[in-house]
């Protein structure tokens, strides 16, 4: 680790290794018996921390915590727990910078996306600040004289989050800022490869809290492995878990959760693709489809995985992408001249390797790329070239996810409803692009016999969503609503009120019961 990297430690109140860190808002001071987990950098492998993973009585802990906090949050009035997320949003920006090499040194992802990932805090806290003096029920007209109908909104309690490595503090903050002005808690387990931004958000937090007052448990911490969010998932007193990973994680919770009938909001995989037509502006294409590709080492939900093109700009687009590929700088990714940094650890490695074994097996033909890197430059860390296979939509291995940088040519003739019917065949249904200067194609895509995922766009990549839209998919996705629009609904309960201003009760539709 280098000397840069433990300034950024410091900044963030974050010891370096052989230190430990609890659950909860206490660091420190662990007993001889408790399990830790050494986390590792994805850049060089070096050792960054070792972390405290909760115990069962840990997660006691946490929640009693949750549940007195709640007590005194959902009292408060929402412009005032408005207040408090905006003050968490100022000192978000007061930590960007080292935030952001903290993310990039902990996951993979080059600086400057680190940076994003950190913004995307800030300004989900602005999104969250304004929304919490717009959490609006709606009035109706009643059916009998001298009633007034209205629908009102209110927090759940406590909302578990579980988030994954490669958004290890965006997504949550999607879910908690929103909670928090709702007037819930929340219960965070983040991946437990990324611990270490999670302990540093937290501490964030937990200054906010101090000045204003304010009980730990608003935003609880816990470190933990599959049981913590297995016990989460199973746990009456977690009203609603919001999960992101693979879909195979998200069945088990969405499973767990229905079976007590507790809500789930779940952002699983996804197999996007770009459909570029042959009115396409090919400049605009070439550009969001590598970094759809490549960015983040390939490892976004939303990356794009396979690219449909019509066969009249097949063999320029395919040409255009076997020049841009070896000019990709690959390498430390707190290096700014890089643009892509590692994959996660030796899994991931061995999954990018798989794949593509897979689909030359399949009949696949690997263009470019597909090896490991090792040498100058990438000593100890977890770097591959990234891959681009010519291929066909059927073939089992484009049917699965890849969280790694493989792109998958697939050729489409006929119309764009070719492309479209090609573009859906798929388990997933996250996000989708078409590329096309065509007014009757892109309202194609757009259309009810268009794209089936949650977000569709028009000469825009699948990658890089704002956070003033709602964010989520279909099928395999999961079906949950993120970030923007109206998903704070997610986050409350509804409630149906009827007042009566009269002297007379009547019954809705016309019912007699007189005694």
């Amino acid at each position: 680790m280098t000397q840069g990297m433990q300034e950024v430690l410091d900044t963030l109140g974050i010891q370096s290794t052989n230190s430990s860190y609890s659950t909860g808002q206490k660091y420190g001071n662990i007993s001889s018996s408790a399990q830790t987990r050494d986390i590792l950098s994805p850049v060089d492998d070096s050792p960054i921390a070792s972390v405290q993973m909760a115990s069962e009585a840990d997660y006691e802990q946490v929640i009693e915590q949750a549940q007195k906090a709640f007590k005194t949050w959902r009292m408060m009035p929402a412009p005032q727990r408005g207040e408090v997320v905006r003050q968490i949003g100022n000192k978000l920006r007061q930590y960007k910078e080292p935030l952001g090499k903290l993310v990039t040194y902990e996951m993979g992802k080059i600086y400057q996306e680190g940076l994003g990932e950190v913004q995307e805090m800030i300004d989900i806290c602005d999104f969250a600040v304004g929304q919490s003096r717009q959490l609006y029920g709606f009035t109706m007209h009643s059916e009998r004289p001298q009633h007034r109908m209205y629908d009102q909104y209110y927090p759940l309690g406590i909302v578990g989050i579980i988030s994954a490595f490669n958004f290890p503090v965006a997504v949550w903050a999607w879910n908690a800022m929103l909670a928090a002005v709702s007037g819930n808690v929340c219960v965070w387990k983040p991946s437990e490869k990324t611990p270490l931004t999670a302990i540093a958000c937290q501490k964030i937090v937990a200054e906010v809290l101090k000045e204003n007052n304010l009980p730990e448990g608003i935003f609880n911490l816990i470190i933990g492995g599959p049981e913590i969010g297995s016990k989460m998932a199973h746990d009456r007193r977690v009203p609603l878990v919001s999960a992101t990973g693979s879909t195979r994680m998200g069945r088990k919770v969405g499973e767990a959760v229905g079976a007590r009938l507790g809500r789930s909001l779940l952002e699983l995989g996804g197999n996007n693709a770009i459909i570029i037509t042959e009115h396409a502006d090919l400049e605009m294409a070439i550009r969001a489809t590598v970094f759809g590709a490549v960015g983040t080492c390939g490892q976004r939900c939303t990356s794009t995985r396979r690219l449909l093109i019509h066969e009249s700009r097949y063999d320029e687009v395919k040409a255009r992408l076997l020049k841009i590929y070896p000019t990709l700088s690959i390498g430390n990714p707190l290096d700014e001249n890089n643009l892509v940094g590692p994959l996660i650890d030796q899994d991931a490695v061995n999954n990018f390797t798989s794949a593509l074994q897979k689909a030359q097996q399949e009949g696949g033909r690997l263009l470019i790329g597909g090896e490991v890197l090792d040498g100058a430059g990438y000593e100890g860390g977890n770097y591959v070239a990234p891959a681009i296979v010519e291929a066909e939509n059927h073939y089992e291995i484009v049917q699965e996810e890849t969280f790694a940088p493989i792109l998958y040519l697939i050729k489409y003739q006929g119309d764009v409803y070719n492309a479209i019917a090609t573009h859906n065949d798929v388990s997933q249904g996250l996000s989708s692009a078409i590329f096309t200067t065509n007014l009757l194609e892109a309202e194609a895509f757009l259309s009810q016999r268009g794209s089936d995922c949650g977000i569709a766009n028009v000469n825009i990549g699948t990658s890089g969503a704002e956070i003033g839209g709602a964010f989520g998919g279909e099928k395999d996705t999961g079906g949950g609503r993120e970030s923007g629009s109206d998903a704070w609904k997610a986050y409350m309960r509804r409630q149906t009120n009827t007042i009566n201003y009269s002297t007379e009760l009547p019954l809705a539709q016309g019912i007699k019961f007189d005694i």
